[in-house]
């Protein structure tokens, strides 16, 4: 099963988001992703196993160090931009919290981590597809989604 324009409006008509990998380094893409939401106005969790606050635009944000601290888990779509084996991990983790999406940005999966998502999870994210060329990834294929289900 590809990633398709369903799956990204699935995946953008939760009410709620996480980034697992945030990253408070501006240069990489745990930052770029985790503010692509903010500046969206989307309510989301950064998380990051450090616990410290990430600054965007001169704001502290505060970040919860693993998907157990998330609130309304059952509500929340998650982005990945973790390495295959942290994704990987993370997921089983997502799996048994009762997150119902996930959107897994260019190189954090392998095959492994593809066939758990997709067994797993309502709506994947992943792979080939999107328009950037490099596969699927919210920094370019995330308004499409918004748009599609009235966000933006």
């Amino acid at each position: 099963m590809a990633a398709t324009d369903v799956t990204l409006r699935t995946f953008f008509q939760s009410p709620r988001y996480a980034v697992v990998g945030a990253s408070a380094n501006q240069d990489k893409y745990g930052f770029k992703v985790f503010k692509w939401y903010l500046n969206h106005n989307l309510p989301v969790t950064p998380i990051n196993p450090s616990g410290k606050p990430i600054p965007v635009d001169g704001e502290d944000r505060p970040v919860v160090t693993s998907l157990k601290e998330v609130e309304k888990p059952e509500e929340t779509s998650v982005s990945f931009i973790t390495p295959p084996a942290v994704t990987l991990a993370s997921l089983k983790e997502a799996k048994e919290l009762g997150f119902p999406s996930v959107f897994l940005q260019p190189g954090t999966f392998n095959n492994e981590v593809l066939a758990f998502a997709k067994d797993n999870f309502r709506a994947v994210v992943a792979g080939d597809g999107g328009w950037g060329g490099e596969g699927w990834c919210v920094l370019v294929d995330g308004e499409r989604g918004l748009k599609a289900v009235g966000k933006l």
